[in-house]
């Protein structure tokens, strides 16, 4: 008879805005096919401003811990960690602030916890069965943020350039790179680093107990 998880395996990954945290997560999803997997993004999480006029909104430091409402993404990791459904919330970029809407999250096996500040703060370190730093030269990780943010977000080049130069380079400088120390395993060149993709792949797989035919038999 197949046994369930006794818990979940929670891997924490995460590096600074535009290291390629998303395309590592997706890439492990991809190599557990098959498996109860499910990837939650910590900028789910980023506080209700709702009740604060758009000029403020714009004001605020999202590269800040404080910006985080962490206390609800860790009660909701506990939750999952007991097998419960959450409604997870649902941010919305162009408005700067979290939207009406909520997604529902089943609970899965493994749960990949992405985002710049996963390893910040000790109470989602202690929930993580695998700490990852997806180390990516700074370059690089400007070009693609501009990328991203004007085609997906809707921000000008402007407005990118004085945000990563006045809160995402030093807030990286001052939080994200020295959770580095905290890593169990650090990924130079993102989701191009195949060997250590496969690797944390593996990881996860002696962790679940499985091989690559699928679920093995346990107790």
């Amino acid at each position: 008879m197949v046994t369930k998880q006794k818990r979940p395996v929670i891997i924490g990954v995460t590096g600074g805005s535009s290291s390629g945290k998303t395309t590592v997560s997706r890439a492990i999803l991809q190599r557990l096919l098959g498996h109860s997997i499910s990837i939650i993004q910590q900028d789910s999480y980023y506080k209700d401003q709702a009740e604060m006029s758009m000029a403020d909104r714009k004001k605020v430091n999202y590269d800040h811990p404080d910006a985080f409402d962490n206390d609800l993404l860790v009660d909701q990791l506990q939750r999952l960690l007991n097998y419960e459904t959450i409604e997870k919330p649902v941010y919305d970029y162009s408005q700067f602030t979290r939207s009406n809407k909520t997604e529902r999250q089943e609970p899965t096996d493994v749960i990949i916890l992405e985002g710049i500040l996963t390893l910040n703060d000790s109470r989602l370190r202690d929930l993580m069965d695998i700490k990852v730093f997806v180390d990516t030269d700074d370059d690089i990780r400007l070009i693609r943020r501009i990328q991203r943010d004007t085609e997906e977000r809707g921000r000008s080049l402007d407005s990118i350039i004085q945000q990563y130069l006045g809160t995402v380079r030093p807030m990286y400088q001052q939080f994200v790179e020295p959770s580095k120390r905290y890593a169990d395993i650090i990924i130079p060149r993102g989701g191009k680093n195949n060997v250590a993709i496969d690797l944390l792949a593996t990881k996860i797989k002696a962790i679940l107990g499985t091989d690559d035919e699928g679920p093995l038999l346990a107790e």
